[in-house]
């Protein structure tokens, strides 16, 4: 009896679904789907954590972040409360995440291509100093300037979220030239946590971390495939960089650049077959475990970890994130301090209008220089309204509120960035519903046609 073959092209078995994203590869149709899988669980984790922080359990909230843990193996060890073993180590792997995706995105997909990389490239420079120099306005001069940090994210998983309420009228190209801008967002953000935000170094420290990096590296560059190695050496590394007062998350965005993600060769790849034939042949254990490590040794190791990693970042350390910092207190109080404190003001602003601002402008200036384009079915309203969206600065921004303030300056900063983003959520979705689809595309697909002779036409003109 005939039976349908396989399509090598479906990632899963079963029916397709209605919402197909045709033009995306199946890799980065996977991320984006977790992405917004995991901003349910975010906006979640926030509520919940908003409600408690202002109820009358709001004490258990603060004791439970404030709680000490730790190891000790003789007389070394590491103390820390919940709320930075949250922040520092756990967000380590949502960090370690969006370095694989870096690095995947620059060997194999979007970030190689100049002309498609540099309208969002330039956009998310747009996007990250537009906003700060318009917190700065609110409060160049004060203690409260060195929080400029706060304002240069986007947060991907509620951006991907929101873009995927809208389906098909939600342009393929809008999502990976927002996925893109994020990425390189991400990159300018990291760096500016990095060298502005840090405690202070400890060049021995710092020199470990360095040696560590090597490791890394002489680990790639001697075709190490496994990833118990390179598990082995980032967990170093996040104490060596957490040692040297250089922010520890760091570490694992270097764990995520730095693993080797080009695709086997060929002829590598065709040798799995023939482990499992030998399996077929004689089904041992010894030979099932052959077939697995060869399957393994096919993938590249960044793709295999960022298989592991991603659903678990998504999931269940973003949400814990926001259910760590998102408990801001509500009451009037500290909402009348809020409606009138510059932090807060120019945080939302910024959010908003910097981004606004930012991307459209650069990636416009990109397009009509002629250093890129954005193909497709983009048009003008889908750029404006994706710049908006754009503002939901959520859990960089929380992040590195946490590092530029403390006392009433933290609590202001984070009120900021709640209604900020959610200013720009609301705002991005009402636009892109209504001039979606009513503006002239960004860069039309084909040249136009040739313009008709002049009249009157006469005999022989074609």
């Amino acid at each position: 009896m005939a039976t349908d073959a396989i399509d090598p092209a479906r990632s899963v078995p079963g029916p397709p679904l209605r919402l197909r994203l045709p033009s995306v590869s199946p890799s980065v149709r996977d991320f984006l789907a977790t992405e917004a899988g995991s901003a349910v669980f975010l906006l979640g984790a926030t509520v919940v954590a908003l409600v408690w922080a202002n109820s009358p359990l709001a004490g258990a909230y603060d004791a439970l972040w404030s709680t000490s843990a730790g190891f000790h193996v003789g007389g070394v060890g590491l103390d820390l409360d919940l709320h930075h073993w949250v922040n520092d180590a756990a967000m380590a792997v949502f960090f370690c995440v969006v370095g694989l995706e870096i690095n995947r995105e620059v060997t194999s997909g979007e970030l190689r291509d100049r002309r498609t990389v540099a309208v969002p490239a330039l956009g998310a420079l747009g996007g990250l100093a537009v906003p700060a120099l318009i917190y700065l306005l609110f409060n160049a001069g004060t203690e409260a300037a060195h929080g400029w940090g706060v304002v240069m994210s986007t947060d991907t998983a509620f951006l991907v979220g929101i873009l995927a309420l809208f389906g098909p009228a939600c342009p393929d190209r809008l999502r990976l030239f927002l996925l893109t801008l994020a990425i390189v967002d991400d990159i300018g953000a990291i760096t500016v946590m990095a060298v502005f935000y840090n405690d202070g170094v400890d060049v021995a420290a710092l020199g470990v971390a360095g040696a560590l990096v090597v490791a890394l590296l002489a680990l790639r560059w001697l075709r190490v495939w496994r990833l118990a190695p390179y598990a082995v050496v980032g967990v170093a590394l996040w104490l060596a960089v957490n040692a040297s007062g250089v922010h520890a998350t760091l570490a694992g965005v270097l764990v995520g650049l730095l693993l080797p993600s080009r695709a086997m060769p060929r002829a590598h790849v065709e040798q799995v077959p023939q482990w499992a034939d030998g399996l077929v042949a004689d089904t041992t254990a010894d030979r099932e475990h052959l077939t697995e490590l060869a399957a393994r040794a096919a993938v590249p190791a960044s793709e295999r970890l960022q298989r592991v990693l991603h659903p678990w970042s998504a999931f269940v350390v973003v949400p814990v994130f926001g259910l760590a910092n998102a408990g801001v207190r509500l009451d009037t109080e500290a909402l009348r301090a809020a409606a009138t404190s510059p932090v807060t003001i120019g945080v939302a602003v910024a959010l908003v209008a910097g981004n606004t601002l930012g991307i459209t402008g650069a990636a416009t200036l990109a397009i009509r220089t002629g250093l890129g384009r954005l193909p497709g079915r983009v048009r003008w309203g889908h750029l404006v309204g994706g710049a908006v969206l754009a503002g939901i600065g959520f859990t960089i921004s929380l992040f590195i509120a946490e590092l530029a303030f403390e006392g009433e300056l933290r609590e202001q900063a984070k009120i900021g960035i709640l209604a900020g983003s959610l200013v720009a959520a609301v705002l991005g979705t009402v636009l892109l519903r209504i001039l979606g689809d009513r503006l002239p595309l960004c860069s039309p697909d084909d040249d136009p046609p040739p313009a008709l002779p002049p009249r009157p036409w006469g005999p022989g003109t074609a």
